[in-house]
């Protein structure tokens, strides 16, 4: 038996107008707006906000300390002038689902959200960014920036002998340097649109693709510890940096794109770029400019006359207690750890690495198989000169030596603490290290 109804045209209008309200105000916000597109959903902070799934994870935290935090709906929310300034961008013109995949015209979170999303694009930057930026994301496959450098030294001190066998390391290993230390070694985005994960995470501008990244939120966001907290003159005692203090210099003003994003050279560390600036980029004809110059230019790094004291920190047990030797104030000089890259000098500054045998204990692998292929201490070029320090300004009639070489006074040793020697390392620290200590490689005159 069939049923039928037979409603007046006027009925099915109306009950067709309900549906119809009832579709609409699902897809709007409580303002009113309508949320049925990614565009509409993270122009809505209230939608955002109720429908936001909280966090399962604690924040990123490393060598600069814990991570600000956010809510997951501030990250996503796209607003004020930021925002604005990105609807008139090129990027705006590619549409949410060009680069983050998905499925666009839905209210629904867990179906925009499907299929091939990615909340971050530029972790697929070959795929995403290249279309338009081919020579940068070619590049940026062997940049520093992108961890190149710091994997190698992993893979290696891990018993693997070709930088590029990081993948072969056991999957949880690599699952722990993802987690820990990838949350500085990022991608394009972690400059140009998001904030670093060390910074909080999430939209920095509204969606807007900033060109030069902020200094002090990007850049010494990552460089906390030890590039900001150097050039800034944060530690007690310490001044900022001549060249913020006098010249104003923000990080892009001698660390150029080309260098950041790299190359294309697969260069074995970061002091091996081309690219990278040096002090007489700047300061030429110094060779001969006064008496210390005339000594010593060739022996040795600027930054062993011209630095401050800096932070160094060691021993870090990744995913537990973290750096076992706190961060702490500090100035070594050593034999050149790199003299086939930094050639000529004998002597140049060092500081104190994260490396220890037991680094990834956490994720698998109690000690390091070759932990000895390189000294736990680094050649370094601290970011925090000064025309006048400890070493280039001396009392009025004294030697211009008098405060950086040794001299033995009534049986103490003056300025030793300046040096490294073996005495100065952990039991585990020197089958590796004491190869760039000082013993017997200065002149006996200055121990008698």
């Amino acid at each position: 038996m069939a049923f039928t109804f037979n409603l007046p045209k006027a009925g099915l209008t109306a009950i067709l107008a309900i549906i119809s309200l009832f579709f609409i105000s699902c897809t709007k916000d409580s303002n009113g707006v309508r949320v049925d597109s990614c565009e509409g959903c993270h122009t809505s902070y209230s939608y955002l906000q109720e429908v936001y799934s909280p966090d399962t994870a604690a924040p990123a935290g490393g060598c600069g300390g814990e991570a600000p935090h956010y809510e997951p709906y501030d990250r996503v929310f796209m607003g004020g002038a930021g925002y604005t300034a990105y609807k008139s961008s090129e990027h705006y013109k590619i549409g949410c689902i060009g680069c983050h995949n998905g499925v666009d015209k839905t209210a629904d979170k867990s179906k925009a959200h499907s299929g091939t999303f990615l909340a971050h694009p530029s972790s697929a930057y070959d795929q995403k960014c290249s279309a338009c930026h081919k020579e940068v994301t070619d590049n940026f496959k062997t940049s520093i920036h992108n961890g190149f450098g710091q994997m190698r030294k992993v893979t290696i001190r891990s018993g693997l002998t070709g930088p590029d066998d990081f993948s072969k390391l056991p999957a949880h290993q690599i699952e722990g340097y993802t987690t820990n230390c990838a949350t500085c070694h990022g991608t394009c985005g972690n400059c140009h649109v998001v904030r670093p994960a060390l910074g909080g995470g999430g939209l920095s501008n509204g969606h807007m693709f900033t060109k030069k990244p902020d200094m002090v939120s990007v850049c010494v966001t990552c460089h906390s510890s030890r590039g900001g907290h150097a050039y800034m003159g944060v530690a007690s005692g310490t001044q900022p940096d001549v060249h913020l203090k006098k010249m104003g210099f923000k990080c892009t003003d001698c660390h150029t794109g080309s260098e950041l994003h790299g190359s294309g050279e697969k260069v074995i560390q970061r002091y091996a770029y081309k690219e990278l600036p040096v002090c007489k980029d700047c300061h030429t004809g110094k060779e001969k400019s006064n008496l210390y110059h005339s000594m010593h230019y060739d022996d040795f790094n600027c930054q062993v006359c011209h630095s401050q004291n800096y932070n160094n920190c060691g021993s870090c047990h990744i995913h537990g207690e973290g750096a076992r030797i706190p961060s702490y104030m500090d100035f070594k000089i050593a034999m050149n750890p790199i003299p086939d890259i930094k050639t000529g000098y004998k002597l140049t500054l060092v500081r104190r690495t994260l490396a220890a045998p037991d680094n990834w204990e956490r994720f698998g692998v109690p000690v390091y198989a070759n932990f000895d292929a390189f000294p736990t201490y680094n050649f370094t070029t601290p970011h925090n000169i000064l025309r006048w320090t400890e070493r280039t300004q001396v009392t009025e009639g004294a030697s211009c030596s008098a405060n950086c070489h040794i001299r033995n006074e009534n049986g103490t040793l003056i300025n030793k603490k300046l040096f490294l020697f073996k005495e100065n390392l952990l039991d585990w620290e020197k089958a590796a290290t004491t190869k760039i200590t000082v013993d017997g490689q200065l002149p006996s005159s200055w121990f008698k």
